[in-house]
């Protein structure tokens, strides 16, 4: 099988629509797979419009195809949307069923939800352009990155898929306004313009459309719930730029056509880098003149870097980490929120000068001194309620490899320290 690496926005329906032509006007089968419904009917028109002979194509959800294989005409292709889903073995299933069928699949980031490598299901990885390139080119539009920190991440449990687990989130922005905190970045980074808002979940995804609608800031929220007809009405809304912000919950991703905007809202933190530029790119089709505003609430830049900046893709996992991490250092403005990478010097949006912090030495003046001989090393305390004062736990601390602020700290309990 093979893993194509298109970026968001770089042309991949184009790309994928002509193999599809292709294929069926040599009068061979090609069996689609995507894992949403809501996909089917984009790719369909999508397909169509390119003259695809629509006889010879398959579409469907892998869930249902993997329960009709014996019903199914045996494809010469199949194609793959959103590849980096092939872990289920639904797909494994198809694939080994089909065997004597070429594989192909489309991914932006090849790499699994969890961080794991794609080697078990492909054996070439096929890359042409970074997103940088796409950027100087003209094909995606240039963006600013601002990270307003508000929400704290790492009080969140991991859950086993190494997720965050969101749970604890609405009880946190409730805590800490937050609603009100971004309507006021938004208002002050990306006035009037259009934004795609993904909340953590859908109390809150809801509540930001309740509270954006509060302020005279047209906005909805949809779902994988919301009504067909309904969610059509309200996308149709927003492309004619009645609705100003559009809040949902993970909905608002892969493959889904939803009408260009510029600004990105992310109040969903993510350990995964595929779902990070999923939503974080979302906002950067190319238009003349654009440029997207990226505002994450949530610290996700902290753990992958910025959106473009360059990656080595590979099928098979890093060894002793995973892909959470960022490819590269970043740091945040104080003055404007703007994020750049860490050895600027200077912000490159408001220009404000990056001065090196001196942390200030703790002093403990109340610290005594002792002689130090070699009886000294011999410790006959083994607790700190052993200790005589405050040399001795400063001595037991260090036979621990404890740092000396615990040693202060219980001082302070043993009154060594007032």
């Amino acid at each position: 099988m093979c893993c194509s690496s298109l970026w968001l926005g770089a042309g991949k329906s184009v790309i994928l629509s002509e193999i599809i032509r292709r294929t069926t006007h040599n009068k061979n089968n090609v069996l689609f797979l995507v894992h949403r419904k809501e996909l089917i009917d984009q790719i369909r028109n999508t397909l169509q419009s390119n003259d695809v002979d629509m006889d010879f194509v398959t579409l469907g959800m892998v869930q249902t195809i993997v329960r009709r294989l014996d019903k199914m005409v045996v494809p010469s292709l199949i194609i793959i949307d959103e590849s980096h889903h092939v872990l289920a073995n639904s797909y494994k299933k198809i694939i080994a069923h089909f065997s004597t069928a070429l594989v192909v699949g489309f991914t932006a980031t090849p790499v699994r939800l969890n961080g794991g490598g794609l080697g078990d299901i492909n054996d070439t990885l096929i890359e042409k352009v970074t997103a940088k390139w796409l950027i100087e080119n003209n094909f995606l539009s240039p963006y600013k990155y601002y990270a307003p920190e508000i929400v704290q991440t790492d009080t969140l449990n991991i859950k086993r898929t190494g997720e965050f687990d969101m749970s604890g989130l609405d009880d946190q922005f409730n805590a800490r306004m937050v609603w009100g905190d971004v309507i006021r970045h938004y208002q002050k980074l990306a006035p009037g313009e259009q934004a795609i808002l993904y909340a953590s979940s859908i109390y809150q995804s809801e509540k930001m459309a309740a509270s954006f609608n509060a302020v005279g800031i047209s906005s909805a929220h949809i779902d994988g719930k919301t009504p067909k007809t309904l969610r059509d009405d309200i996308i149709k809304r927003f492309r004619e730029g009645e609705i100003k912000v559009l809040c949902n919950l993970d909905l608002i991703g892969e493959g889904f056509d939803v009408p260009d905007c510029s600004t990105v809202i992310m109040l969903r933190p993510t350990q995964s880098l595929s779902l990070y530029i999923q939503q974080s790119m979302r906002g950067m089709r190319y238009r003349p003149g654009k440029t997207s505003i990226i505002i994450d609430h949530v610290g996700n830049v902290t753990r992958f870097g910025l959106p473009d900046m360059e990656r080595t893709w590979s099928l098979t996992p890093r060894k002793g980490s995973n892909a959470t991490k960022a490819e590269a250092p970043v740091k945040i403005c104080k003055e404007c929120f703007m994020t750049v990478s860490q050895t600027v010097k200077r912000c490159e949006h408001c220009g404000a000068e990056f001065k090196v912090e001196v942390k200030a030495v703790e002093v403990d003046e109340l610290a005594e001194l002792q002689e130090i001989d070699e009886a000294s090393f011999t410790l006959d305390y083994r607790e700190p309620g052993d200790c005589k004062n405050m040399g001795e736990l400063y001595e037991l601390a260090k036979s621990r490899n404890y740092k000396q602020g615990w040693a202060y700290h219980q001082g302070k309990l043993l009154g060594f320290i007032k």
